[in-house]
Formats: structure tokens, sequence, C-alpha cells
């Protein structure tokens, strides 16, 4: 286990890479995100503090994700290693799967998106630009504006 200091907009893990890590947050907040081919940013997760972040394929396979800081944060960086995990190997590939198709699908209607988001990271919704909860939600930021106002009308 490794504690680290990272500065807002560092990058802690970039897509391709073999033995990826797992960080868990003791102060600050970090994100993992896809991109595809033209750039365009798809967020797959936010991690507060008490959080743990990380691409769940294998550590023997590239991961398919970045992890960068929205904050400056404090971590905890441990290695991905099944013999040492708790959780067995059988399990993180499942993980990896649903990441996968998770990444792939995001098809829930955008309301409901946004209610899961609220219920998921309550505390996170001020301390991030809502153009990354439209990415997070795989919407337009002009789409976001929408939703918000019919839930604030409900």
């Amino acid at each position: 286990m490794n504690k680290l200091s990272v500065k807002k907009g560092q990058i802690i893990q970039r897509k391709g890479v073999l033995d990826s890590k797992i960080y868990y947050v003791l102060d600050g907040l970090l994100r993992s995100y896809a991109l595809d081919e033209k750039g365009k940013e798809y967020i797959f997760q936010f991690a507060p503090e008490g959080w743990t972040i990380a691409d769940t394929l294998s550590p023997t396979e590239p991961c398919q994700l970045f992890i960068d800081a929205l904050e400056d944060s404090l971590i905890v960086q441990r290695d991905k290693d099944p013999a040492t995990e708790a959780e067995p190997e059988k399990l993180l590939k499942r993980l990896g799967v649903l990441q996968q198709r998770v990444i792939m699908l995001m098809s829930a209607p955008a309301i409901e998106r946004y209610e899961h988001f609220i219920q998921t990271y309550p505390d996170i919704a001020q301390r991030i630009p809502q153009r990354m909860i439209a990415s997070y939600l795989g919407i337009t930021p002009e789409a976001l504006s929408k939703v918000k106002r019919e839930r604030f009308e409900k």
C-alpha cells in the first residue's frame, strides 16, 4: 500500500496500462472515464472520500479507463493482485465484463440516470462541473438542464 497526494487534474491511470492499481480516496475526489476515438469523454465513476476506484479488468489485461483527480486528493494505492485480494479472480472477471457492458449501454431514461446519480453521489453534485455530470449520465449539458427543470417541477 502506498499513500499518495495527487493534484487536481493529475492523471493517475491511463488506458492501456498493464498492472493497473486500486485507489482508495482518503480525501478529495477522483473519477474514471473512457474516451472514444473522437476524444469524447464518458465518465464511468466518481470516487469521493471513502470510495474505492479501479479498472476492474484483470491486472494482466490492459485497462480500459483513465483515472484522474478532480480535486487535490489524498489516496491509498494498492496492487491489484488476485492472490492477495478479498475478491476471487472470477468476481474480478465478472466485474470487468459488467464494466464493459455499462460503458457501452447506458440506456435508462435521462431522468432515471440523474436520480440514480443523486442517490449514489449525494455530496458531490456541487463539487463538479455540470458538464461532468452530463457526461456521466451520457447526455448533453443542455439535456441535463432540461432533466433538472423537469425534476424541480415535479
